[in-house]
């Protein structure tokens, strides 16, 4: 029985068994002091009081034993005592800096729930990254990236996981489970078939993992979008595509980049958005809903109906209960 609380007992963390044993250690120091001095220790606590102080070396000095006796007890927990508890507070001193090593090199799990996963260092997700920090100031953000040596944010918002992202074990250390969104970006460091691949093998990774959690991935080439699709792809962005629409019409029509990109920028936040049908909107044309929310500076552009969103649709158009309507809010 005894051989078996022990073995329990050093299953404990260090820590725990450290400290454990110098309030043991405290607590008979304390005891037996009473019973060879009673007139200068009259209570228990005074006991454990002087044995608390004389091994945290402060040493008050409103009691201290006299008898012979007593002083080779004060020896002995010195001795004892002092080394526990200064090894108690080195352990102590030396797991925080682990921890703290652990949090900045991406070695330590989190264990919250409603967090957003994004994959990948690169301008995108750093971009990303910092309007959901000015947008929604207590999104918890999780940065999976196996290139970055440490934590490129300080801000406790950001918990930084190192390693390969379609390993489940790098996964669970993002508390997959618990995620309410996934983004992967395309890997920076490779050609656009082998970062497109690798995008799929994380997306099915994740849903492999977690079917319903909603995933947004970052594809390069066309061929790479059905595969995208077949992984259970929630949401594709085309940044290539994207980019060259944009560069199509700046050759076109010159300075178009530049508004374009004045029009991204105005779109930073929330501002451009999917907004719920209200009822008494319901069979009303697109251009009466138009004029409606114009009353309020939100600007209609379209509507999203199932899977398929028509931008500018015809005035005509009746607004039904189940559609989505894409505007534009100050």
């Amino acid at each position: 029985m005894v051989q078996h609380l022990f073995q329990q007992f050093l299953r404990w963390p260090l820590l725990l068994r450290i400290l454990l044993i110098a309030l043991s250690v405290n607590l008979l120091f304390g005891i037996f002091i009473t019973f060879v001095e009673p007139k200068t220790f009259p209570t228990l606590f005074d006991g454990i009081w002087w044995a608390i102080i004389t091994t945290s070396t402060v040493g008050y000095g409103d009691f201290s034993p006299t008898s012979l006796g007593g002083r080779i007890m004060a020896i002995a927990l010195i001795f004892v005592g002092v080394g526990f508890i200064s090894t108690y507070f080195i352990t102590l001193a030396k797991d925080a800096v682990k921890t703290q090593s652990a949090y900045l090199e991406g070695k330590a799990t989190y264990s919250g729930k409603g967090h957003i996963i994004i994959i990948g260092w690169n301008e995108r997700s750093r971009e990303v990254i910092s309007q959901l920090m000015s947008f929604q100031q207590q999104c918890t953000i999780i940065l999976i990236d196996e290139s970055l040596k440490e934590n490129p944010y300080k801000d406790y918002h950001v918990h930084f996981v190192k390693g390969t992202p379609f390993k489940d074990d790098v996964l669970r250390k993002a508390n997959l489970s618990g995620a309410s969104k996934v983004i992967i970006t395309a890997d920076q460091n490779k050609d656009e078939t082998t970062a497109d691949m690798s995008s799929v093998l994380t997306l099915l990774a994740i849903k492999g993992n977690m079917p319903t959690l909603y995933t947004v991935v970052e594809i390069l080439t066309d061929e790479q979008i059905a595969n995208a699709e077949r992984a259970g792809a929630d949401e594709i962005i085309q940044t290539n595509k994207q980019t060259s629409y944009v560069m199509m019409n700046s050759i076109v029509s010159q300075g178009m980049s530049k508004a374009i990109l004045k029009l991204l920028n105005n779109l930073k936040g929330n501002n451009l958005r999917l907004l719920p049908v209200s009822t008494e909107w319901v069979n009303l044309s697109f251009e009466d809903v138009s004029i409606l929310l114009l009353k309020n500076n939100i600007l209609l552009l379209g509507i999203k109906r199932g899977e398929n969103t028509d931008v500018n649709p015809p005035l005509h158009v009746k607004v039904e209960l189940e559609d989505e309507l894409l505007v534009i809010s100050t």
